[in-house]
């Protein structure tokens, strides 16, 4: 082997090392749960990270496709239950909602939901998002369980999800 050929060789290991080794797409999942008064006045906060489904990576894939055989994730419902793979445990009646935002920044998606007062009231420890307006039903994008959330009628819960796909 030549010099030429040797440098072309080690190049083209150095030039393919660690290619396929790291490259993963990751979904880091964050959850963001802030309950007002009905004054506005901030009564609890919690940060935690959550789940992303079986199905809502399907889901994600999916909205890449000339056309997408999945809507498009559009409605939050909170429960008071542990989520399972596809829905929440034990949703309360009433409470899917549209989202409020949803929004892009290079690779972090933000959907952000307010429950209004009146709105999934209750003793909450689950929330999960969706792409069917219809309450119960699936496909479910994202879950998360935390400690309760107790929800008052005259409450008002901002839920913020923040998805980062690295």
């Amino acid at each position: 082997m030549n010099v030429r050929e040797l440098v072309s060789a080690v190049d083209r290991m150095v030039m393919g090392l660690g290619k396929n080794i790291f490259d993963k797409v990751l979904i880091e999942n964050n959850v963001k749960i802030e309950l007002f008064d009905e004054s506005g006045k901030l009564k609890d906060c919690k940060e935690i990270h959550n789940t992303t489904t079986t199905v809502g990576k399907y889901l994600i894939a999916d909205q890449l496709l000339a056309a997408p055989s999945y809507a498009k994730p559009g409605w939050m419902e909170v429960g008071t239950g542990v989520p399972t793979a596809t829905l929440l445990g034990t949703y309360i009646a009433g409470s899917r909602t549209a989202l409020s935002a949803k929004t892009r920044t290079d690779n972090v998606v933000t959907m952000v939901c307010t429950f209004a007062a009146g709105v999934g009231t209750g003793a909450i420890t689950e929330a999960g998002i969706f792409n069917i307006v219809t309450e119960n039903t699936e496909t479910m994008l994202v879950s998360a369980t935390f400690g309760v959330v107790t929800k008052a009628a005259t409450d008002s819960l901002t839920i913020t999800w923040t998805l980062t796909i690295n």
